[in-house]
């Protein structure tokens, strides 16, 4: 089953969502599981929406790469965000 998650960044902008998505995701697009990636500004900061394949895709990721990422590279977001996620039960696309 398909899973959806958010990040939102408190406080984050558009230059730290760079430095973090150069460190974390592949050079040639999205990590392996990964189907859509959508982000941007929104109130209080930066918003980040994914749709995975499935959730163990996600939770590898997230703590084997983007949290490390995040801990290690300069210029990125200042802390962890706040996350949200669930299986999807229903995606309309077209």
């Amino acid at each position: 089953m398909s899973y959806l998650i958010t990040h939102f960044f408190e406080g984050g902008t558009e230059a730290q969502y760079k430095a973090a998505i150069a460190a974390a995701h592949p050079a040639n697009g999205l990590p392996k599981g990964q189907t859509f990636h959508a982000a941007g500004p929104t109130e209080g900061g930066w918003l980040v929406v994914a749709l995975w394949d499935k959730k163990a895709d996600c939770d590898a990721f997230v703590s084997a790469t983007l949290l490390p990422a995040l801990r290690n590279s300069e210029n990125t977001f200042n802390s962890p965000p706040q996350e949200h996620g669930c299986e999807v039960v229903n995606l309309i696309s077209s």
